[in-house]
């Protein structure tokens, strides 16, 4: 693999942190009306069925077949990011916003050593450095002021390996199967396991008649999410894991809380703090060492899209 393809999918994986980033005050806005698991269950549905819409259009995606590996494996994928993102939601009603950012963003940390336990991945020394400077970074983006342990930062612990491994497990289904029909189905499963999870918390009228769906600005959140920092983004991260390793991937995600803090500034003219300046920056060296140029080697993972 050529130094070129890898900082162009990095390039690509930031624009998907930047997708994340840039919607998170509108999903944040959306589930003051919709509850967190009614608003994933449509939203990745909705992506779901823009890409299955796309297939036609994208040249010889009209006669490749799923098999029962493609299935099983966008399974595990669907099943992990649900489970990210369901515990993270549970540990917001435990515990502080700020304490479930940071130990979220501990799956900086853990990538890079489940990259060598299970991918058998060294990580280079740069990008170590890099882990390190993004974790203070994110630190100070979230200094809290309780530092008690209560059962919502044990949920966003398990959100951080939730996050961890599916970009682990991402980078190894990905060399063998189709990166379409992967993201297809994985974004399928989160939206079936998000729908009973609305079953269970909010009950059958409430997740398939939410009245609040039909209201403009739930229905323009769930559209622009669904397209771009769904449908898109998770194609782009599937597609794109083949080209650079997982724990750059870690770092250049630790970007979204950053483009989530410029959002605020500019959509709703929020002053950020010194730590967050500082923690931000940081945040930004520790991906630029993650890009500190190395001698290129082979890979011999190739395939198309």
């Amino acid at each position: 693999m050529t130094l070129r393809k890898s900082l162009m999918a990095d390039s690509g994986l930031l624009l998907v942190a930047f997708f994340w980033g840039t919607t998170f005050v509108i999903v944040q806005g959306a589930i003051q009306t919709l509850p967190p698991f009614i608003f994933n269950a449509w939203r990745f549905l909705c992506a779901s069925l823009c890409l299955c819409l796309a297939i036609p259009f994208i040249r010889g995606y009209g006669q490749k077949n799923v098999t029962r590996q493609t299935l099983f494996k966008g399974g595990i994928l669907g099943t992990l990011l649900f489970a990210g993102y369901s515990t993270q939601t549970m540990a917001l009603i435990y515990s502080s916003a700020s304490k479930v950012a940071f130990i979220t963003g501990l799956s900086v940390v853990l990538v890079p050593i489940f990259a060598f336990i299970i991918l058998r991945e060294q990580p280079k020394l740069a990008a170590l450095l890099g882990v390190g400077a993004a974790t203070v970074g994110l630190y100070l983006m979230s200094i809290f002021k309780d530092l008690s342990i209560h059962a919502g930062d044990f949920l966003a612990f398990l959100c951080a390996f939730g996050f961890a491994l599916h970009i682990i497990y991402t980078a190894t289904f990905t060399k063998n199967e189709s990166s379409l029909h992967l993201t297809i189905i994985q974004l399928l499963v989160v939206s079936l396991l998000s729908f009973l999870g609305g079953l269970v918390t909010d009950g059958v009228t409430a997740t398939f008649l939410p009245e609040s769906l039909i209201q403009p600005e739930v229905l323009w959140s769930l559209l622009s999410t669904a397209i771009l920092a769904t449908s898109l983004a998770y194609f782009m991260q599937t597609y794109l894991q083949l080209f650079t390793p997982a724990t750059h991937v870690g770092l250049i995600f630790i970007m979204e809380p950053v483009f989530a803090a410029l959002t605020a500034v500019i959509w709703q003219n929020e002053q950020i703090p010194l730590h967050v300046k500082w923690g931000s920056a940081l945040i930004m060296i520790g991906m630029l060492l993650a890009e500190w140029p190395q001698k290129s080697h082979s890979d011999s993972a190739s395939k198309n899209v």
